[in-house]
């Protein structure tokens, strides 16, 4: 069933930044990441949305049907991040989450990204010195054998 325009155009609205996820046991899904990333052009024009490339399910790297070296390939020609994860292990998903907040906080100093009228993307206010993480606190560096 096609998702209706103005849903789509809802679901993106003032949105500054996301995580594009692909299955790495599932070539399709990767395949697919082009048309995510047009789709999200055509609803948030004229604003960008800043993207890391995600590929989840690290933890199954016997059943990987696409190399870390294509996905660092793909996520580099649309000029993205690229991070793997497991949600089952808990490999680097709070990694992604932070990667994404820390480039968008770059942006936004770099005034790259600004406050414009009629955009709730972003928002003036407080912006603290330093990022923390859990994974920051507990000082444990678990990563993919990929």
């Amino acid at each position: 069933m096609p998702v209706s325009p103005s849903i789509t155009r809802a679901y993106y609205r003032n949105s500054v930044g996301g995580l594009l996820l692909f299955d790495i046991t599932n070539r399709r899904s990767f395949q697919n990441v082009h048309e995510w990333l047009e789709e999200t052009k055509v609803h948030v024009q004229p604003y960008q949305i800043v993207f890391v490339l995600v590929g989840h399910k690290c933890d199954l790297d016997t059943q990987r049907q696409v190399t870390r070296h294509e996905a660092e390939k793909l996520a580099a020609a649309y000029g993205m991040k690229y991070i793997e994860t497991s949600a089952r292990d808990a490999i680097n998903v709070e990694k992604a989450f932070t990667d994404l907040t820390r480039d968008i906080y770059e942006l936004v100093k770099r005034g790259d990204i600004t406050i414009q009228e009629g955009w709730e993307g972003v928002k003036s206010g407080f912006v603290p010195n330093v990022v923390h993480s859990s994974e920051e606190v507990v000082k444990s560096e678990r990563r993919c054998l990929c």
